[in-house]
């Protein structure tokens, strides 16, 4: 378990809907796309030995660690860290980050409770004020990281910013790119349009000129889609309504395809003919392949999977997670934070430049 070249992933086996028979599933089928993994699994060990009998090389590859409870799926987190600290297989889940048994922490279990307890366990990063959640938004040029979706409702300027360098150090470390771009949503692209918060925070990465992140500007509902940034900032509000109508929209869509090619006689002909173009459209709008939401802002990598999620979207949080820890994301996210801090206290704000002049 302590190999450097492997990656090491802490699951909350209880956490979702279906408990061990999907997560392990799930870590099944990540180790098999990526055998560098290790897991360590949290929850109850007679549970989880009975899925583990079905899958000898996961428990080759895993560790079991028995928690006497689990966090139920509609426990309010004041609860649920009350209750659940110390012992149960959320937390520990977490607490294995802390401690360095992990490098990334991954659970299907109560958003709520797990961010309730990531913060406590795992304290935010000494430059964060506030975390966000940050999702894998598919594109029409491929996929956009889109943050806040349900971390923090509301934030100010400097919380938006803080999210702009989080989200382009997640898009380096994802997707590879050396100076990804950055939009903040806004109900315009004018300068002039938006709230007082946005507006400030636009001005202020306008005027910073970072060196790994590249400042586009405000972008609109519909750029999301488009794919127009490689990163998306907005409060959480905002970002979990956009969210969760994205993913209403998809599954309309979806039935709005199977009824009309099973109306008539000609249609499913049409569909017969048209399968492999349906499969690609299906396989581009499977909410399963971008699964997984991850805590930025805190000292340690945990990662949300939805509680419906099946084996092949649990999976997909697990990727997720071990693309996080092996691309390195604190040390970005750091490095990036560090870099706009120093430049804003070395470098005059247009305000204060303006204010020196007139004094001279």
């Amino acid at each position: 378990m302590s190999d450097v070249k492997t990656t090491t992933i802490a699951i909350d086996a209880m956490g979702g809907d279906f408990g061990p028979e999907v997560t392990l599933a799930g870590a099944a089928i990540t180790l098999e796309r990526r055998p560098d993994t290790r897991f360590v699994l949290f929850g109850d060990e007679t549970a989880i030995e009975k899925v583990l009998d079905g899958h000898p090389a996961l428990r080759k590859a895993s560790v079991v660690h028995h928690c006497e409870m689990s966090i139920a799926m509609d426990a309010k987190p004041s609860q649920a860290l009350r209750q659940g600290r110390q012992r149960s297989s959320m937390w520990k889940a977490i607490e294995a980050v802390k401690t360095g048994e992990a490098q990334v922490s991954v659970s299907a279990g109560n958003t709520g409770a797990l961010m309730a307890m990531a913060k406590f366990c795992l304290r935010t990063m000494a430059e964060i004020e506030r975390p966000a959640i940050a999702a894998i938004w598919p594109t029409l040029r491929g996929e956009s990281i889109v943050l806040d979706v349900g971390a923090t409702i509301g934030a100010d300027a400097q919380q938006l910013i803080d999210f702009s360098m989080m989200g382009g150090a997640m898009a380096r470390a994802l997707f590879g790119l050396e100076r990804p771009t950055v939009g903040l949503l806004n109900i315009g692209v004018e300068e002039v349009k938006g709230q007082d918060e946005v507006r400030e925070a636009g001005r202020l990465l306008k005027e910073s000129n970072l060196e790994h992140i590249q400042y586009h500007g405000f972008v609109e509902g519909d750029d999301l889609g488009k794919g127009t940034v490689d990163v998306v900032v907005t409060e959480g509000f905002t970002g979990n309504v956009a969210l969760k109508t994205a993913e209403g929209t998809a599954k309309q869509i979806g039935a709005y395809l199977r009824e009309a090619m099973s109306r008539t006689i000609l249609a499913k002909l049409g569909y017969i003919l048209a399968k492999g173009a349906f499969d690609r459209l299906r396989d581009k709008m499977d909410p399963r392949k971008v699964n997984g939401g991850v805590f930025l802002g805190l000292n340690g990598i945990v990662i949300k999977s939805h509680g419906g999620a099946d084996a092949e979207g649990f999976a997909a949080a697990l990727d997720l997670a071990h693309a996080m820890a092996r691309h390195e994301l604190m040390d970005k996210i750091a490095a990036d934070l560090q870099s706009f801090h120093d430049r804003m206290g070395s470098e005059p704000t247009r305000q204060e430049a303006e204010s020196g002049s007139a004094s001279a």
